[in-house]
């Protein structure tokens, strides 16, 4: 390769590595966008999960704190399966 082709290389390089640092970025901010505003918290806190150490400790609040979202109501009825009844016939 000559200093050239180098150059060129480089270019391409410096013009798609922003690129793939932003679908990285948006790859990992949205479903924690969503997760940490179902769980009732800022959503903002998703951005703290590109800090190394940080990240893991935020994981451990998420999981083990109380969530402030209000459970899905539940039927009023019990589904009991079809009992095996012989074969008319």
């Amino acid at each position: 390769m000559d200093q050239h082709q180098i150059q060129a290389l480089q270019g391409i390089v410096l013009i798609l590595m922003p690129i793939v640092v932003i679908v990285f970025a948006a790859v990992l901010i949205i479903p924690y966008w969503f997760i940490w505003k179902k769980a009732g918290f800022t959503p903002w806190f998703s951005l703290l999960m590109f800090i190394p150490l940080v990240n893991l400790i935020m994981l451990y609040v998420l999981a083990f704190s109380e969530w402030k979202v209000v459970p899905a109501p539940q039927p009023a009825y019990v589904y009991s399966p079809p009992s095996a009844l012989p074969p008319q016939g």
